[in-house]
C-alpha cells in the first residue's frame, strides 16, 4: 500500500515540479535558469528513484533506492527554498509545494526506517 502512495506522489510531484521549471525558465518574466534547473534535476529524481526502488532485485537495493530518494527530496527542500527567498516563487506556491515535498520526505523516512 505504502508503495504505491510514494510512487503516485513522487510522480505528482514531479509533474508539479515540471510545471515550476516552465513557469520560472518561459513563463516568468524574471526568468531564472540555474536553480530551476537544480530543482527540476532533484524534484523528478524523486520518483524516478521511487520507481528503481519497487524493481530491486533485494530489501537492501530497494532500502538503498528509497534512500537516494529521500536524499534527492531533502535537495529539493533546499532548492525550493532558495527560490522562495530569492522572490522568484511567492508564498503561496511556496507553501503549497513545499507541504508536498515536505510530505514526501516524512513517507520516504518511514519507509526507509522500516526497511531493513
Amino acid at each position: 500500500m505504502k508503495d504505491s502512495i510514494i510512487k503516485d506522489k513522487s510522480k505528482d510531484f514531479a509533474l508539479r515540479i515540471i510545471k515550476l521549471y516552465k513557469y520560472l525558465t518561459l513563463a516568468s518574466e524574471n526568468k531564472e535558469f540555474i536553480i530551476s534547473k537544480q530543482v527540476l534535476r532533484s524534484g523528478t529524481s524523486i520518483g524516478a528513484n521511487v520507481k528503481e526502488a519497487l524493481r530491486g532485485q533485494s530489501r537492501p537495493d530497494f532500502r538503498a533506492k528509497m534512500s537516494i530518494a529521500l536524499k534527492e527530496a531533502s535537495e529539493t527542500e533546499y532548492w525550493l527554498e532558495l527560490l522562495y527567498e530569492s522572490d522568484y516563487i511567492d508564498e503561496k506556491s511556496y507553501t503549497s509545494i513545499i507541504n508536498d515535498n515536505l510530505e514526501l520526505i516524512k513517507i520516504l523516512t518511514r519507509i526507509v526506517k522500516n526497511t531493513d
